[in-house]
């Protein structure tokens, strides 16, 4: 898997690319962990556009910067889920939890709202 992270303003964007499986999620959640403490940091965009597959273990990591941004009044963005990635949320009741957008510039401009 390929993690890319960008930082600008209040926004961190994390890009994934490849498969979310146990192997990579330790990886995966120290980057969410980071973000998530970052100091004026107010909204993690998750751009999922490249992610192949997603485990268990990869929604419990999308689950803790979730809650770890909810404690801070900060929210996580879902967006551009393949289908077969949307699949599993849906399946998981995770579609539910995650504001989710079909592009980054969608979401991009929730953050500013």
């Amino acid at each position: 898997m390929e993690i890319d992270l960008e930082e600008k303003g209040a926004v961190g964007l994390i890009r994934l690319a490849g498969k979310l499986t146990a192997v990579e999620a330790p990886e995966l959640e120290r980057e969410v962990r980071r973000l998530a403490e970052t100091d004026g940091l107010s909204y993690l965009l998750i751009d999922l556009k490249e992610l192949e597959y997603i485990s268990s273990a990869g929604l419990r990591v999308l689950l803790l910067g979730a809650k770890m941004m909810d404690t801070k009044g900060g929210q996580v963005f879902l967006c551009a889920l393949r289908d077969n990635v949307r699949e599993v949320f849906d399946i998981s009741g995770f579609t539910s939890l995650f504001r989710m957008y079909d592009t980054e510039e969608e979401a991009r401009a929730s953050c500013v709202s």
